[in-house]
């Protein structure tokens, strides 16, 4: 099954987005204009194969944000349908990249009208990347932040996964995050627990809950709404910080990135 995201209205091109769901939880992502495609972090290279047959989708392009298999896995049997540009972190040590990119750069995607910017948004992996399109506010972030949370910090650091998730809560707020995974309802579960008296948290998820009994994606989200309800873009606020001291996950009051790391062992464990 394949869910269709149309592009804001866009007088130089018509994108589209489409969702193409693997594995159990995750979400690969194609870019098109009706012609030509880029894809997402493809862990699956059959979904994506039958997607840009289904659409009459010619692959342009592929586009990686860190080393996991789950979202780089699919890229040899795609480079063996058709050899295109593997744009990807430099410092995550992914041996099919074939154009190496980070922050600050911009990628001009080829075969589709598309311009991204790149961010370094280490944390889940030490060379993790995240793509901006400016004109779409449009955000890629893999693993970074999901709807409702972040990546486990597999490599970094509190430090360093703050300061990612700080860059990407500067971005607009109308920006619409295609992050990687169908983690939102056990996400806002664990908000709930943070902040059980954050009403738009509350209202947050009735909505995601009534989409998934439809069987309808819960991503995108938008940075806006996170900033509302995501517990990890939401560490500084007195409500969190009041919470993870009358649970006992601090013993008192210290800085932005202790709270920070307490709220992610939190979740760890929760």
């Amino acid at each position: 099954m394949f869910f269709s995201k149309a592009s804001m209205p866009d007088m130089k091109n018509s994108l589209s987005i489409l969702t193409v769901p693997a594995f159990d939880d995750n979400y690969l992502w194609i870019i098109h204009d009706g012609q030509h495609a880029a894809v997402v972090d493809p862990g699956d290279a059959m979904p994506i194969l039958q997607a840009l047959a289904q659409h009459q989708l010619t692959l342009s392009a592929i586009l990686l944000t860190h080393h996991h298999a789950d979202h780089i896995g699919g890229v040899p049997r795609l480079l063996e349908h058709a050899a295109v540009p593997v744009f990807g972190p430099t410092n995550d040590k992914i041996a099919v990249v074939t154009q190496k990119l980070k922050q600050n750069d911009v990628v001009n995607v080829p075969g589709i009208n598309l311009e991204l910017n790149v961010l370094d948004v280490p944390g889940h992996t030490l060379g993790h990347i995240a793509y901006f399109a400016p004109e779409q506010h449009w955000l890629f972030c893999g693993d970074t932040l999901f709807a409702g949370g972040c990546g486990r910090l597999f490599e970094g650091t509190p430090a360093q996964m703050l300061h990612s998730l700080d860059q990407l809560a500067a971005l607009p707020d109308d920006t619409a995050v295609y992050c990687a995974h169908e983690y939102t309802l056990s996400n806002l579960r664990f908000a709930k627990e943070v902040e059980p008296g954050n009403q738009d948290l509350l209202e947050r998820i009735k909505r995601e809950q009534a989409r998934r009994e439809q069987g309808i994606p819960t991503v995108p989200t938008q940075i806006g709404l996170e900033k509302q309800t995501n517990p990890f873009l939401r560490s500084r606020e007195s409500t969190v910080i009041e919470r993870l001291l009358e649970s006992g996950k601090i013993p008192a009051a210290q800085n932005d990135v202790s709270h920070f790391a307490a709220l992610r062992e939190w979740k760890n464990r929760f």
